[in-house]
């Protein structure tokens, strides 16, 4: 793909990284990203990946912008409430940057039509609020060997991966998938979400944005990948830490005789 004038002045800053390129910013340009939901973490992440130059940004989401989100969902603003959460970030992204294209899904992703809606994406992006969304994205990324980059918040803190139990690890064994970090759902109320608890805007923002950061290493090849690791930000303390993440054994998705291994 040859960059236009536009293109080179717009992704000068890409550019001039050595790890980045012209050829790396051509790759970005060609990829396709499917985002989970345009809420507090869908927000940043979609406006930096728009800004960097990812060519195709699809958008899952069922929602309508209310004026209760627009204290940490960004990409919205007070004349789209009442609008769908699709149509009001579409319109931000076309005001960022007229390369990319999106393409608006405005239903809830679930088990029965997530292999239908990850189709024909290079990575998905999960900033979903709820465990059956995710389990629902998780199983059918794995099962398509599309690499899920999952990021999730709470009051103050914040979480994020990357999902490839398809790959090898880098001592050899194989990475991690989603179940063997929350094998099942968690029983109702046990988990509460940002509006049943309450959440610190700003933490979606840092965790979209460092979530659009995977993405954009594991579309090109950069650095090491969250893979087999989880991230964890204390707003509080304003600390972070790395966790290692094996692969469970005894996964009854992923591990041996586990549904994975056995439908491929």
């Amino acid at each position: 793909m040859n960059l236009t004038d536009d293109q080179l002045d717009r992704y000068a800053r890409h550019i001039i990284l050595r790890e980045v390129g012209g050829a790396g910013q051509a790759r970005l340009l060609a990829s396709r990203v499917l985002v989970i939901g345009a809420g507090g973490l869908g927000a940043p992440l979609l406006l930096y990946l728009a800004a960097a130059g990812v060519g195709t940004l699809g958008i899952v989401d069922d929602d309508a912008v209310a004026l209760s989100n627009l204290q940490r969902q960004v990409i919205h603003d007070t004349a789209a409430v009442g609008h769908p959460k699709t149509e009001s970030a579409a319109a931000s992204l076309a005001r960022v940057n007229p390369d990319v294209a999106v393409v608006a899904h405005a239903t809830r992703i679930t088990a029965e039509n997530a292999p239908d809606l990850i189709a024909g994406y290079d990575l998905v992006a999960d900033g979903s609020d709820n465990f059956a969304t995710r389990h629902a994205v998780a199983d059918a990324c794995a099962r398509a060997g599309v690499p899920l980059v999952s990021a999730a918040i709470g009051q103050f803190d914040g979480q994020l991966s990357v999902w490839m139990p398809y790959a090898a690890g880098p001592e050899g064994g194989r990475l991690p998938c989603y179940r063997c970090l929350v094998p099942d759902e968690p029983p109702p109320g046990a988990v509460l979400n940002c509006a049943e608890a309450g959440v610190l805007g700003a933490v979606a923002g840092v965790m979209g944005t460092l979530q659009a950061v995977e993405v954009i290493k594991v579309l090109l090849d950069l650095g090491e990948p969250l893979a087999g690791r989880l991230l964890l930000y204390d707003a509080l303390s304003a600390n972070f830490r790395t966790l290692r993440l094996p692969a469970d054994p005894g996964c009854r998705f992923c591990g041996d005789g586990g549904v994975l291994r056995r439908t491929g």
